[in-house]
């Protein structure tokens, strides 16, 4: 589980290295005085004067039909209440870069300051032409209901409360999904809501139009159950007031099927639990400590399909699941309105996804061997790659259906491929390998814990769960940067030149001479090396005493090679070691090979380096499609530099027919689909994206992934080592903290599939 976020780790993320998390960038060319007069004046004129015409064509020219507008009061913001519109801002804000990161969605936020119903729908009324969607987030109930009705009823764009309404739709995709185990049926079961809120209403409604039955139904709020006696119900109170003469959540337990929580932590009890019907089904929603702990409940009911907010247990319901896809499809097919038939196909195409077979990718990340359908996987997991590709069509399906949509589409299967390719597909795998190195980290070995950026990667990895970090080098240097980046947790911290290590040092000396007593290493020599803190840590990892080392951050890499190639060695199999970087492009993940060792392969050389990459790619759940490039096409040159090119892929096909790989390519038909097919119909690459290139040399790779890294400000893991024994891994001189952070997860990993291989063995 990960430890909780420190205030100024918190304040800094938002501050710095520019305030705020979003920003607005140029779609269009403006190098030049003719691009500057196309998008102003004089140019501007025409697509204004067609709008004038036709109001529609705003979706054609400007950035209308993929523009959401994020818009709050402040006045119920996450646990933290009533705080205003501009403390507000950094949520919505937040909200704007999931619509980015997970659908592709533009997103302005909007903080309105007023609390008065009207005030508030003419403010959203107004600036309504400038999008094609309206988000309201973070706005108390009752109020929030009588706006989103108001808003709907007066906008012909979609307009959606995802406080009420995805918790709904994703909730009620696990419900279904959840009955299904239990064998139950939904007009049947007896269903206790804790919670009165926009969010636990929304949920309710929701359940009776899939057949649950009012009279089957609970809710309670702050001051018990609501009844139908109560007096001074709001409207939405009492939609659900029950005509049971019953007053409390024990009571309205008894012999429940299911138990949606909204409300508090720590309110249902061992006790209740053994009170429900058979196999009953708990969904405990409160964040970030649910209504009963994960652990107590799955101890007290063997039989209960369990599910809450926490993304560090089974069966996460996360919002995310639905607003990016439901306002994707609802703004491709410029829907007037979210309606219920919407809602509900969310719902279905989610209750379905889970029953399907899971990615490699997505088993891979969350350390499963296999997920499938059952009581642990209800619902998909919110990094599911294929999400996009499944939500929005469904969405934009009951939009035509319904007949909400103004603009239908036309060819399903192009419309689902646009969509997987608007996010590279894989474009979330960072958070997936930190994901999947929490479920079993390691101890990782940080050779140069006394630089500061190196601490504080350890931090943040002991923090996160990534890894059980070991802190080498001057004791005293750590203990005062831990003090001044209030890193408090207890953790190893050596010094191998220190005295008190002198056994320790006697010992990895004496195994080390042992090795390479008839290579020139004297005894005396060995203790020496010892006293460096690349020979110490690797020796660590050798024997035993660390299960993964991360180093260079402050020496040349040469320098760091030397000795991890003398202590460690090459892997089963392997006859060289090479490099792979990963950069997380705008098309999606891109493997570079060999980006760090190997200056001039031979044509053998290529074929390893490409095998090893194979590997590795397959390591991330991701399948290796490659491509060899040189500064020629399929035999264009016949130097030799080109020629060993051509001579690897030749062996490559003979020998591994399976591995989709061609070349040798220049790089723009490598990555340009449309280019390559057109010229090269007969490469083996047809039909499949690259996402791999293997260069000729040292030069080219390194130079591309750095020009890479720097013009376009792309995510870089790597150099991930391939070939060696143990898990080692050899950092840039000076890399940032969030690339010390991957590299380690990238080490725990690795050393997760060595040590799974050594058992099988």
């Amino acid at each position: 589980m990960s430890k909780p976020i420190r205030r100024s780790e918190a304040l800094n993320y938002h501050a710095k290295p520019v305030p705020g998390k979003i920003k607005v960038v140029p779609t269009k060319k403006y190098a030049t005085q003719r691009d500057l007069s196309l998008a102003y004046s004089p140019g501007v004129a025409e697509p204004c004067l067609e709008i004038e015409k036709d109001k529609s064509n705003a979706y054609k020219y400007t950035t209308k039909g993929n523009l959401v507008a994020v818009i709050s009061n402040g006045t119920a913001v996450l646990g933290l209440g009533n705080i205003g519109p501009e403390a507000s801002k950094p949520v919505m804000e937040g909200k704007g870069l999931l619509f980015k990161i997970f659908a592709d969605i533009d997103v302005f936020d909007i903080e309105i300051d007023t609390e008065n119903v009207e005030e508030f729908i003419q403010t959203v009324k107004n600036i309504a032409p400038t999008f094609g969607g309206i988000n309201l987030e973070d706005i108390k109930a009752p109020e929030a209901f009588e706006i989103e009705k108001r808003l709907k009823e007066e906008l012909n764009i979609p307009v959606m409360h995802d406080d009420q309404h995805g918790t709904a739709i994703i909730s009620c995709a696990a419900l279904i999904n959840a009955l299904e185990i239990a064998d139950k049926k939904i007009e049947d079961v007896k269903i206790v809501v804790s919670g009165a809120g926009a969010a636990a209403i929304s949920c309710s409604r929701l359940y009776k139009s899939f057949g649950a039955k009012k009279e089957n139904m609970v809710m309670l709020d702050s001051q018990g159950v609501i009844r139908d006696d109560r007096e001074s119900l709001s409207k939405q109170k009492s939609e659900f007031a029950t005509s049971r003469r019953i007053d409390t959540l024990n009571e309205a337990m008894k012999n429940a099927d299911v138990f949606i929580g909204l409300s508090a932590p720590d309110i249902v009890t061992p006790e209740m639990l053994k009170s429900m019907a058979k196999d009953p089904i708990v969904f405990a929603m409160a964040n970030p400590d649910p209504e009963i702990e994960y652990n107590l409940a799955l101890n007290t009911r063997e039989d209960i399909i369990m599910a809450s907010g926490r993304s560090d247990h089974p069966n996460q319901v996360n919002n995310v699941l639905g607003f990016p896809f439901i306002f994707r499809g609802a703004l491709d097919v410029r829907a007037t309105a979210i309606n219920e038939a919407m809602k509900k196909a969310a719902v279905i195409a989610l209750a379905n996804l889970a029953k399907e077979p899971v990615p490699e990718q997505v088993n891979v990340a969350y350390a499963e061997t296999r997920l499938t359908f059952g009581k642990d996987y209800i619902i998909p997991k919110p990094f599911d790659p294929r999400l996009i590709g499944v939500v929005p069509p469904a969405v934009a399906k009951a939009a035509i259906e319904s007949g909400v949509a103004t603009e239908p589409i036309q060819d399903w299967e192009v419309y689902t491929e646009s969509l997987l390719q608007r996010l590279g597909g894989d474009n979330k795998i960072v958070r997936l390998m930190h994901n999947r190195a929490k479920r079993n980290p390691k101890r990782v070995v940080f050779a140069e814990a006394d630089h500061l950026n190196v601490l504080r990667a350890a931090q943040i990895v002991y923090e996160e769960g990534i890894a059980i970090p070991i802190l080498l080098g001057r004791r005293k240097t750590i203990e005062k940067l831990k003090e001044e980046i209030e890193f408090e947790a207890e953790v190893p911290i050596i010094d191998p030149k220190s005295d008190e290590e002198e056994a320790r040092k006697d010992k990895y000396a004496e195994v080390y001479w042992q090795q390479r007593k008839r290579r020139g290493i004297t005894l005396i020599s060995a203790k020496k090396l010892m006293r460096e803190r690349n020979y110490y840590a690797a020796m660590m990892v050798n024997e035993g005493d660390a299960d993964a080392l991360v180093t260079g951050f402050s020496r040349a890499y040469p320098t760091v090679v030397k000795p991890i190639l003398e202590l460690i060695g090459l892997d089963e199999g392997a006859t060289r070691i090479a490099t792979t970087n990963l950069l997380m492009t705008d098309r999606g993940p891109l493997f570079l090979s060999d980006t760090s060792i190997n200056i001039d392969p031979s044509s053998e050389d290529l074929v390893k380096i490409a095998q090893m990459t194979a590997l590795t790619v397959r390591m991330f759940g991701m399948e290796p499609v490659m491509a060899m490039v040189s500064y020629s096409n399929f035999g264009s040159s016949v130097h030799n530099n080109a020629s060993k090119v051509r001579r690897a892929v030749s062996y490559l096909h003979e020998n591994f027919p399976e591995l989709k790989i061609d070349g040798e390519l220049q790089t723009d038909f490598a990555l340009n689909n449309e280019m390559r097919e057109d010229v090269f119909p007969f490469s083996k690459l047809a039909g499949h994206k690259v996402n791999t290139l293997v260069f000729p040399n040292l030069d080219s790779a390194n130079i591309t992934y750095k020009l890479l890294k720097e013009l376009n400000k792309a995510d870089n893991i790597g150099p991930i080592m391939m070939g060696l024994k143990k898990p080692v891994h050899i950092l840039q001189l000076d890399a940032s903290v969030d690339e010390i952070v991957n590299m380690t997860a990238i080490a725990v990993i690795d050393a997760q599939k060595k040590q799974k291989r050594s058992a099988i063995n």
